[in-house]
C-alpha cells in the first residue's frame, strides 16, 4: 500500500470535507468489494493449490497411504486428512 497525497488527486471541495473528520492523519480508503479478488486468484496460487489437493485426494483414491502421501508432499499427516476427507471434487 502506497502513501498518496490528497491534494494530488482529490478535488478541494472533498479535501474540506474529509478535514470535518480526520485532519493529518492516514486514512485507508478500501477498494469497493465487486472488485476484491480471493487469496490467489491473480498469482495462480490458488489454482496450483487446487490442482495439488485434486492429486493427493486420486493417489488417496488409488490406494496411497495418508502417510506415503504425507511424506511425499512434505505436509502434516493431519493436514492430507484435511484433503482427502474433504468434500471438493
Amino acid at each position: 500500500m502506497k502513501y498518496m497525497n490528497a491534494k494530488k488527486v482529490l478535488p478541494e471541495k472533498l479535501i474540506v470535507e474529509i478535514q470535518k473528520y480526520v485532519q493529518g492523519e492516514t486514512i485507508y480508503i478500501p477498494k469497493p468489494e465487486a472488485e476484491y479478488q480471493k487469496w490467489g486468484a491473480s498469482s495462480g496460487g490458488r489454482q496450483l493449490l487446487d490442482l495439488r489437493n485434486a492429486t493427493i485426494r486420486n493417489a488417496f483414491t488409488s490406494g496411497s497411504s495418508i502417510q506415503q502421501l504425507s511424506e511425499e508432499y512434505y505436509l502434516s499427516i493431519e493436514s492430507i486428512k484435511k484433503i482427502v476427507y474433504s468434500h471438493k471434487k
